[in-house]
């Protein structure tokens, strides 16, 4: 009788409690982690917990809460931003330039507004200007309820969607006392190395790069597509306080430590200081800081630290009487255009650098800058022998700002885009509706390293050991140019290498000979061609066959495949018809590397049919599922929507299953879905 009291229980109480210690755990590795740089548990552990949340939260939708970490994910894009209206308006600082208008416009000007002596010392809060989007945030009752930009002080636009996404940030608040509401005031800003990142990707897909981080956080910040925005790491530090319902502060001070005990993000680099001496030694210690920051600033701003100073003090227009902010001199140089140099990068995108004379912008010594593209390089008017306005922004390599066009004498020479590639002499291209060109070349010098690693890569030829270390010991004794060259390596050249056994060099010749007999979709992922991923190299193989089918294959062929458009298929089309690719695939062909040809499933019987699978399946995995459903030529995705088919439900299946009887969608058993399968293949 007991165990079936316990059989029958509900537990719905034990999966509410699990998800509330789930999210309370979350919260704090997300602080650890993004706040603190302490984190205690490894990126695998909180996959974890967040993997268990969502499956807990999927199973019982009931218990899903705005506030909840899997909610970061950004939702449905917006056709437009909604415009708030702050509560208090959002004021500009007065700015200054060096430390003598840090006494003047700011010291001297509150001690005159307060009636003080000049010897008096006014207690000043000391913060980094960081240069980033200004944004106001909204909790009511601990949860972040909306989230908007300053836009002009007044009104600004509802960002909400977006800043959820931002991971360092709470969605509810902890800790004690905390108010019914709070307005609070932050800086919205990309780190460097993430600004790298997403400027190194725009460049490789052909968009024209941010200039600078803080305009690569405004933009990403306004996406109207918040998933964008989740997937570029922004981060966030809160500096004020708006309007405030429950609590109160007697200074900037104390606010700041509250707020970072609620879980809020505040720069550890604040600091209270006892007179304008101190700030103006900030400054300075700042200035000196700057270069190795992780982050862009631009300037300190130092305030009254007392809230109720502020408040005697009051603003004029549209700045307050009580703060400041102090800029740091620009990291701009004039120097002279040299040359124009050519860039392969690993993908191949050639980009032109200029050879500049040396000058020294912010105690370093600059010689070369990115002009980004061909383009933008005519858009500017750039020529060897320019003088030229340099600047180093984001920590990134120099930019060349603006030409001087009044210093030109009549002998600057205009840099016409490359005809061929400078590292291997193979035919440049610019693909249709990209800024980049292109040297399609696979055994490009540059591009050899990242073509090899991919190439052997467990979804491409899956050559087991052959990882970054084997790869760059073969690089650097000459014993591979290009992919084909891996088929005639020899036992003695693997014994050449650093710490290398006859076990290990045994199993590398094995793990390479096994590769030699792989199927048509990996091979085809395998030779590295651009925009083709591992399901757009199945539906090619699906669709053609044979190797030699796709080779001949044109573009009007390759844009009637599934998911496949002009640009895609310009690629493809491209790759296969570069004189160098096709003397790799020849060597490799010659190497015994040649994968077997397929029975094509276009127009199979599930043609354009979409599958979503939801719920714990028994009968077949997932990879199994797709496969499945791909060999007859239909779609598996991941989410329900209006364009799905069917809904194969397993069990313990959760919210996908709802929407689907929602959305009147047939929905399958696992048994139903293999009877569908059979009466396909008749």
């Amino acid at each position: 009788m007991q165990l079936s009291l316990l059989e029958n229980r509900d537990p719905r109480p034990d999966a509410e409690k699990r998800v509330k210690e789930l999210r309370t755990l979350l919260q704090y590795h997300n602080r650890r982690y993004y706040q603190l740089d302490a984190p205690e548990i490894s990126d695998a552990e909180y996959d974890q917990l967040f993997r268990e949340l969502a499956g807990l939260e999927e199973r019982y939708p009931e218990l899903l809460t705005a506030d909840s970490p899997t909610q970061r994910v950004g939702g449905v894009p917006a056709g437009r931003f909604r415009t708030v209206t702050h509560s208090l308006p959002m004021l500009s600082l007065e700015n200054a330039t060096n430390d003598e208008e840090i006494r003047a416009k700011l010291d001297a000007r509150v001690k005159k507004e307060l009636g003080l002596a000049e010897s008096s010392a006014i207690p000043y809060m000391c913060e980094p200007k960081m240069d980033g989007l200004a944004v106001e945030l909204v909790y009511e009752h601990g949860v972040l309820t909306v989230a908007s930009t300053r836009g002009d002080g007044v009104t600004g636009e509802d960002v909400t969607k977006n800043i959820r996404t931002l991971r360092g940030l709470p969605l509810r608040l902890t800790g004690e006392d905390v108010p019914a509401l709070l307005e609070v005031r932050g800086e919205v800003y990309l780190s460097l190395d993430a600004f790298q990142k997403i400027n190194r990707d725009r460049e490789e897909n052909g968009d024209p790069p941010f200039v600078n981080p803080r305009n690569a956080a405004a933009g990403s910040l306004r996406q109207l597509d918040p998933k964008v925005t989740a997937r570029r790491p922004l981060s966030l530090y809160c500096y004020a306080p708006g309007l405030v319902e429950g609590a109160s502060f007697a200074s900037q001070q104390e606010f700041l430590n509250v707020a970072a005990g609620w879980g809020l993000p505040v720069n550890p680099l604040v600091r209270p200081v006892n007179d304008v001496g101190g700030a103006v030694a900030y400054y300075h210690e700042l200035q000196e800081l700057r270069e190795s920051l992780p982050y862009e600033i631009d300037g300190t701003v130092v305030k009254v630290d007392s809230f109720e100073l502020q408040r005697e003090l009051g603003e004029k227009s549209r700045s307050p009487l009580w703060a400041i902010a102090c800029k740091f001199p620009p990291r701009q140089a004039e120097t002279e255009l040299e040359d124009i140099l050519l860039s392969v990068g690993r993908t191949g995108v050639i980009t032109p650098v200029a050879r500049l004379k040396p000058v020294e912008i912010s105690g370093v010594t600059v010689s070369r800058a990115t002009l980004h593209n061909w383009d933008e390089l005519a858009a500017k008017d750039i020529r060897i022998g320019d003088t030229v306005v340099v600047e180093r922004a984001g920590d990134v390599i120099p930019a060349v700002v603006r030409v001087l066009k009044e210093k030109r004498n009549g002998t600057e020479q205009p840099s016409l885009p490359p005809e061929h590639c400078p590292e291997c002499g193979s035919e440049v291209v610019r693909i249709a509706g990209e800024v980049a060109l292109r040297c399609m070349g696979i055994s490009c010098p540059p591009q050899i390293r990242e073509s090899i690693k991919h190439f052997a890569s467990r979804g491409a030829m899956d050559i087991d050991g052959l990882g970054d270390k084997i790869v760059e010991q073969l690089l650097s004794l000459g014993l591979v140019h290009t992919v084909a060259d891996l088929y005639r390596l020899t036992k003695d050249d693997f014994m050449r290498f650093d710490r290398m056994g006859d076990k290990l060099a045994s199993n590398l010749l094995a793990a390479l000979e096994a590769s030699r007999k792989c199927d048509l979709a990996r091979y085809i992922y395998a030779l590295g061609i651009r925009h083709v991923g591992e399901r757009t190299a199945k539906a090619l193989a699906q669709a053609f066959g044979s190797l030699d089918n796709l080779e001949k294959a044109t573009v009007e062929e390759l844009t009637s495949v599934r998911d496949i458009g002009t640009t895609v298929a310009q690629s493809i089309f491209t790759f296969f018809n570069n004189p160098d690719n096709r003397t790799v695939i020849s060597r490799l062909k010659e190497y015994g590397v040649y994968p077997a040809a397929v029975a094509k499933t276009v127009g199979g019987r599930l043609s354009g049919i979409n599958f979503v699978f939801t719920g714990a399946l028994t009968r077949f995995s997932r990879d199994e599922a797709r496969k499945l459903v791909e060999d007859q030529g239909g779609n598996m995705v991941g989410s329900v929507s209006r364009k799905t088919d069917y809904v194969v439900a397993g069990d313990e299946a959760g919210s996908k299953l709802a929407k689907a009887r929602e959305l009147g969608i047939a929905v399958l058993g696992e048994d139903e879905f293999l009877e569908l399968l059979k009466r396909s293949e008749k």
